[in-house]
């Protein structure tokens, strides 16, 4: 079975129109909803005083209709009563101005007394609805560290900052020897001397700052991870448990697969574009991110938002053409996704999301964008095999929080932005049409054939020692500029010659090193096979020795012209390429192609903006054919309309 539906907020609109709605629901061919999530008011509208009556009718209309339920813990929107009582739950920005009641997810992880009321009613909703055969999952809290909810600077959070330290670390000493406090005078007597990184002149330790970003990450997963057991220690057999994956994934102050591990499945809210965007993202954005999740707990996911009208708080977004949010959401199945939710029903007329269009606006008319949410739903209703059949990938990028943290807390390069530098690895192999795997750099790498690592420049010795084994194999490994450049301290090490620990892999040495900008473009010379395709490197540049490796570029610019841009170098039975900088795409393409030739993967050519991803039953594969353009496009002897999707047999 595949589920199919709508995010649905029953209790915005006057009680006689639930009737309406779910023949609304019904009739677009929907057999799931979400509900419930932001209602913690209306089942505790005073302390202690819980009644689920409300949710008892609405459950017991859409069961009698076969509609089935995913139930949202309401911990993300508590009521005014708590705020008012308790004012210390409220979390602080970096300037102690407390973020006061009115928007949502203004909560402080590290508040004993809200992890009091929200385990409360958590386990009220669950006791209560544990045995309802109509809800079958339950979504905990929302959206977890969306909107920069993941981060605060309260008192609270400054004293279990200095607690975690102290058991970490066990005496000072040792903290001030690995942190290297003697500069700037740093050193400390106590933990109860340690800062938090609020605004100083000029900049925090960066060992201090990798440590505050270690601390927000599990002050975050420990409230999740509390709230989850609550829920799975009471709830039914019958239920599972899930989460909602916001976007920015990589802009976050927590660990998603560690915020996911507990959980049944990943679920994700997938919005290409959002208020304030004049255009969607690029494509091989959307679908890292849909590999993103799927490589949280390796296997399909859900998605209980997609987009399908304007979106926007105050600023509104670029309008999905027709088709276009269909095309998303194939896109989205294309890439693991097994069952999916529209955001939202119907669109609200009071509130902070007015102009967050829905399946049915204001109007209350059943227009252009129920229809192709409609034709979706009978589209892949029939695909349950299919959209449940594993996805198995040769290629895998990999990334690491504590490295994503290290950058935050010194970016080099005033343009340097860890998205685009992934994406800028993972596009050549999505304009191929290859399967990938976006996954945490801690997985077992021995079912993959290529390994891309982009700018790691936090390394310890147990990974490059499953990198070397990986590659001595016969596997390949794509580095970035700034590799191994740090120790899990945040530190760079003393008398290592960088790219360090993996300096024997690359083959090659980084000499000297400069910091560019996006629009700072240095021309290369391609040697060899690259000889004849034009390259340059923005944003920063590694100076390179090539010691053992084979050159494939060097600089142009008169002091430079000896060194390498970009190497490849043989190594045991497989091969590591080393970027140096920036590199513009035709290079990084031609890598790419050189790559899954060389290990036999399966990739598929198709003209620009049409993506085809192949997914198998059994003996037979199908191709899901995605029209990202808004001209005309054939894949093969397909034709594709504007935003037009397929999926073809093949």
């Amino acid at each position: 079975m595949t589920y199919l539906g709508v995010d649905y907020y029953p209790e915005h609109w006057p009680e006689e129109m639930i009737d309406e709605d779910i023949n609304g629901i019904i009739e677009l061919g929907a057999n799931i909803v979400r509900i419930g999530e932001f209602a913690w008011h209306l089942m505790e509208s005073e302390e202690g005083s819980f009644d689920f009556s409300y949710f008892d009718k609405v459950i017991a209309k859409l069961k009698e209709r076969g509609l089935d339920v995913m139930f949202g813990t309401p911990t993300a929107t508590f009521p005014a009563w708590l705020a008012h009582k308790e004012p210390g739950i409220l979390s602080e920005d970096e300037h102690n101005h407390p973020r006061v009641f009115g928007g949502r997810r203004q909560y402080c992880f590290n508040s004993d007394a809200y992890r009091k009321y929200a385990a409360r009613i958590t386990r009220k909703l669950v006791e209560h609805y544990k045995d309802e055969e109509a809800i079958v999952s339950w979504q905990i809290d929302n959206e977890f560290g969306h909107e920069g909810s993941d981060m605060c600077y309260c008192d609270q959070c400054h004293h279990k900052f200095q607690g975690y330290l102290a058991e970490k670390y066990t005496d000072i000493q040792t903290l001030n020897e690995e942190w290297g406090t003697i500069f700037w005078g740093q050193t400390y007597n106590d933990f109860s001397e340690i800062p938090i990184p609020k605004p100083t002149i000029t900049t925090h330790n960066p060992s201090l700052k990798l440590e505050w970003s270690r601390f927000r990450s599990d002050s975050l997963n420990g409230f999740a991870h509390e709230m989850t057991n609550i829920v799975k220690e009471i709830k039914g057999g019958h239920q599972t448990v899930t989460t909602n994956v916001s976007g920015g994934v990589f802009d976050k102050w927590f660990d998603h697969a560690e915020n996911l591990r507990p959980m049944d499945f990943v679920s994700y809210d997938n919005y290409p574009v959002w208020g304030g965007l004049e255009k969607p993202i690029p494509p091989e954005a959307i679908a890292m991110t849909h590999d993103f999740n799927r490589g949280l707990l390796n296997k399909n996911y859900w998605i209980v938002e997609e987009l399908m009208g304007a979106q926007g708080h105050d600023v509104i977004g670029y309008l999905p053409r027709p088709e276009q949010a269909k095309m998303w959401s194939y896109q989205a199945f294309a890439h693991g996704c097994s069952n999916m939710l529209y955001f939202r029903w119907r669109g609200m007329t009071k509130g902070a999301e007015q102009f967050c269009y829905g399946v049915v606006d204001h109007d209350n008319v059943y227009g252009r964008k129920y229809k192709e949410v409609q034709s979706l739903f009978g589209e892949m209703k029939n695909h349950t095999e299919l959209l449940n059949s594993e996805i198995t990938s040769d290629i895998a990028v990999l990334y690491d929080y504590d490295n994503i943290w290290s950058w935050r807390s010194q970016i080099q390069s005033k343009d340097f932005d860890f998205n685009e530098e992934l994406l800028r690895l993972y596009r050549p192999f999505y304009q191929l049409n290859t399967n990938i795997d976006v996954i945490p750099a801690d997985r077992d790498l021995d079912t993959y054939k290529v390994v891309v690592v982009p700018v790691m420049q936090v390394m310890d010795e147990a990974f490059a020692d499953r990198l070397r084994s990986f590659a001595n194999q016969g596997g390949t490994v794509i580095f970035s500029f700034r590799t191994g450049l740090k120790g899990k301290d945040n530190n760079l090490r003393l008398g290592e010659v960088l790219p360090g620990l993996v300096r024997d892999m690359v083959g090659a040495r980084v000499e000297e090193i400069e910091s560019l900008t996006s629009d700072h473009n240095l021309s290369l010379q391609g040697e060899g096979g690259f000889s004849d395709i034009p390259a340059q490197v923005s944003v920063w540049r590694d100076l390179l020795v090539a010691e053992e490796a084979e050159v494939l570029y060097r600089y142009q610019d008169y002091f430079y012209k000896d060194y390498a841009a970009v190497t490849q170098n043989t190594f045991g039975e497989g091969e590591v390429y080393y970027v140096g900088g920036g590199l513009s795409e035709s290079a990084l393409d031609k890598i790419a192609q050189d790559v899954v030739q060389r290990h036999d993967i399966d990739f598929i050519e198709s003209v620009q903006d049409v993506e085809a991803y192949r997914r198998r039953v059994g003996d037979t594969s199908y191709l899901f054919l995605m029209n990202h353009s808004d001209q005309e496009k054939a894949f093969q002897s397909v034709d594709l309309k504007p935003y037009e999707s397929k999926i073809i047999k093949e």
